[in-house]
């Protein structure tokens, strides 16, 4: 990829995303990164106050399940840098439609919407949800690979089903 080109951020306001979205600016690119409400300023505003974020960041209201708004999103960029998922670390209702539908079919629409705008290169993360929540883990340590998701955790909040899921056939 070059500096001219442009390159879409998914899940752009997450610390993660608004760090990469920063380091792309700062290497010249143009950036589009999804937010989930372009009305809300706590998701929009530290983009917005980025150094190039004015001339070279446009910001798109995505929903993951919504291949049409994805597609708009990433439709012109030459990479994508897919990070968006649902992460909830609060009581679940329905860990199937709230997390795992959301994560397998938004990677989904942005594989295909990729794949539909010859998208040149995707990097897809993993969610925070496989580290988080980890209530036991010290605060003050940084989390890597010996920081995972606690499933008693998980468990004694409704996330019990949700562990449960067979494969999923992609």
């Amino acid at each position: 990829m070059t500096r001219e080109e442009t390159v879409c951020v998914t899940g752009g306001i997450g610390f993660i995303g608004s760090t990469l979205v920063r380091l792309l600016l700062d290497r010249g690119y143009t950036v589009r990164a999804t937010v989930q409400d372009l009305k809300n300023e706590k998701e929009t505003k530290h983009l917005q106050g980025l150094e190039g974020a004015e001339s070279r960041l446009s910001l798109f209201q995505v929903d993951l399940l919504n291949y049409d708004s994805l597609f708009a999103a990433i439709d012109g960029a030459v990479g994508v840098f897919h990070l968006a998922s649902p992460c909830i670390v609060d009581q679940i209702r329905d860990p199937k439609r709230e997390l795992l539908e959301p994560a397998v079919e938004g990677t989904l629409n942005a594989l295909r919407a990729c794949k539909a705008a010859g998208v040149k290169r995707v990097v897809v993360t993993s969610s925070n949800c496989a580290i988080v929540p980890s209530p036991n883990y010290p605060d003050d340590a940084i989390k890597n690979e010996d920081c995972w998701t606690d499933l008693d955790y998980c468990k004694q909040n409704g996330v019990n089903s949700l562990l449960h899921t067979p494969s999923l056939s992609i």
